[in-house]
């Protein structure tokens, strides 16, 4: 799996963590989910974001296209 990549955290004055990828918004923390993800953002950021926002690969993208629903 490729890394994640083009996301973008700041932290406002009141605490609220906004995270973007590409520039728009993906999700909005505040108060203590905030703080847990300022803690956890240290290891990887880009990796940590991704799970954050859940713009990540789940593993079932393969699987989907095989779908009777999804072909033709």
């Amino acid at each position: 799996m490729g890394a994640a990549a083009g996301f973008r955290h700041t932290q406002r004055a009141d605490g609220t963590v906004v995270i973007t990828h590409h520039g728009r918004v993906a999700g909005t923390l505040r108060d203590a989910r905030a703080a847990e993800f300022l803690a956890e953002v240290d290891d990887d950021p880009q990796l940590v974001m991704a799970r954050w926002t859940g713009n990540y690969r789940h593993g079932n993208e393969r699987t989907a296209k095989q779908h009777p629903r999804n072909r033709g």
